[in-house]
């Protein structure tokens, strides 16, 4: 490619910027008024106002984001991550108008975007799955019947969902039918899809992800797995690669079954499979997130592999360069928010008035704020990420 689109905003734009300037490639930054002073703005070769700031207005507005790559002649779309990132309607449009969607195809996201549907593929797959409903819960009596059947306590989600919304862990009967609707309700209002399925709640287990990079031509590998079980509200806070918990053995077994269901639907571009593991390592498919994930820096450092300019590759019609994995090392990622602990960790909107990075061997800083930028009350409250890698796990935490 000689020129793409960011269809995205704030750490993750710049990230791409970067790594389209190592390969030689333009950029087009597209903005919301309220992001005019953002840093992937002013180092994109290009960039272009697509709206107020509500993202409903701007990022997630295709025909403006379309528009953007029309009058510059941009050739394809990164669209990172949140957003339009997993939205298959959009990565049919870009096919549409001659724009390649850098990511998989609309069918790829379709069958793996839900969560329903992914959780049937994996089964036709042979790839383990936490027990549960087949698919999406149509009522309270089917709700109720499944419940029985692999009984309490079992978790509720929204097939549509992300990011901790539309959940709900119910302990015992008497719980069911309020959590069922309020669970319904909660995901029509979040994603406009009040679809929902049912899963055996696994108990105290660690979540562990799989990054998976595969071709145009049906190769896929995988680079390892991230740990990402500490979080709050289901939500990612801090990463590390490699697993605390993980043995060569279990490494292997988990990173084939990403493959496994990576080539099922003969996956293109970066993804991750995410999976719940037990404390007697039994591990189950829990979803697939078809884009580049927030904590991607944590594989790069471990693998010395650029998963952006992987991403770029595949979808230029690149083979996968197959190696043998090697992980070297231990990398740890925080997530920096700008949020206020005394009132709960709601967001906390404002102007920086003094900005300073750590630095010194092997931290990494990827962010979008400076000095005396201006963190817009629209959208999410990450404003910048620490990376750190060091020999041993001990040595990354100190």
């Amino acid at each position: 490619f000689e020129k793409i689109l960011l269809a995205n905003r704030g750490e993750i734009a710049l990230r791409i910027i970067r790594t389209c300037k190592e390969m030689g490639i333009k950029t087009v930054a597209v903005y919301s008024t309220a992001d005019q002073d953002s840093l992937h703005v002013k180092f994109a070769d290009e960039a272009v106002c697509i709206g107020p700031p509500p993202s409903r207005e701007s990022y997630l507005k295709i025909p403006a984001i379309l528009s953007a790559a029309e009058i510059t002649n941009a050739e394809a779309i990164h669209p990172g991550y949140g957003f339009l990132s997993e939205n298959a309607e959009f990565s049919r449009i870009c096919a549409e108008h001659d724009l390649k969607f850098i990511g998989p195809s609309p069918e790829m996201i379709s069958r793996m975007g839900d969560k329903a549907t992914a959780k049937a593929t994996m089964i036709e797959s042979g790839v383990p799955v936490v027990p549960g409903s087949d698919g999406i819960v149509e009522s309270l009596e089917e709700a109720e019947k499944i419940c029985e059947e692999i009984g309490y306590p079992v978790i509720i989600k929204a097939s549509a969902g992300g990011g901790g919304r539309g959940m709900r862990i119910v302990h015992e009967p008497s719980k069911l039918a309020q959590s069922f609707e309020t669970c319904r309700s909660e995901a029509s209002g979040a994603f406009d899809n009040p679809a929902v399925y049912i899963e055996k709640f696994v108990q105290n287990p660690r979540h562990v992800e799989i990054q998976i990079v595969g071709d145009q031509h049906g190769n896929v590998i995988h680079l390892g797995e991230r740990e990402c079980s500490l979080q709050r509200r289901n939500q990612k806070l801090l990463e590390e690669s490699p697993s605390p918990v993980m043995t060569p053995e279990l490494r292997e077994r988990m990173g084939d079954a990403a493959v496994k269901a990576g080539k099922a639907i003969n996956y293109e571009g970066a993804g991750t499979i995410e999976f719940l593991l037990d404390k007697d390592h039994n591990f189950y498919f829990m979803e697939m997130n078809t884009r580049i994930q927030v904590e991607h820096p944590v594989t790069e450092e471990v693998t010395n592999c650029d998963l952006v300019a992987e991403q770029i590759r595949a979808a230029a019609g690149y083979k996968l360069t197959k190696k043998p994995l090697k992980m070297r090392g231990h990398a740890i990622e925080c997530r920096i928010n700008a949020e206020d602990p005394a009132f709960n960790f709601r967001p906390s909107a404002g102007t920086i008035s003094v900005f300073h990075t750590p630095g010194g061997h092997s931290v990494r800083i990827d962010t979008h704020a400076y000095s005396g930028y201006r963190i817009p009350p629209h959208d999410d409250a990450m404003i910048a990420k620490l990376i750190v890698s060091a020999p041993t796990r001990r040595e990354a935490i100190g």
